[in-house]
């Protein structure tokens, strides 16, 4: 079977978008690959072993196009209005809170929160399937 080990996202700001990262969601730097054009940055935590990598492209100047292809990452957590408080708190801009319940009973909570870049994050409360 295969395992998921990460995804990439390209980055424009390498401090930016890493101080985003460890404040909305405790990733560290678990290892930078430096290279003439470009830099490699793999940002995990204890919670799983699943890493994001940013690609930063040295002599990048514009933001990049997101397209309309991009979804989103998401995460999960165990009490998801305290983390909605926290990331107001950090001045983190999440979006607000919302209960899913498309045949009246909720089945997820969740709020979205974009990096620095533009990417979209969903920040989903722990529980059923969202583990």
């Amino acid at each position: 079977m295969a395992k998921t080990i990460h995804s990439m996202i390209r980055v424009l700001d390498e401090d930016r978008s890493v101080s985003f990262y460890d404040k909305a969601f405790g990733l560290k730097v678990a290892e930078r690959l430096d290279f003439p054009d470009f830099t490699l940055l793999y940002l995990s935590n204890g919670e799983s072993g699943f890493e994001l990598e940013l690609t930063v492209n040295k002599g990048q100047t514009e933001p990049y196009d997101l397209g309309n292809g991009y979804g989103h990452l998401a995460v999960s957590v165990d009490d998801i209005e305290s983390e909605h408080q926290r990331f107001e708190a950090q001045g983190l801009a999440p979006r607000k809170l919302v209960e899913f319940a498309p045949a009246g009973e909720v089945i997820a909570k969740f709020f979205f929160v974009a990096d620095p870049d533009g990417y979209q994050i969903e920040v989903l409360q722990r529980g059923g399937r969202y583990k």
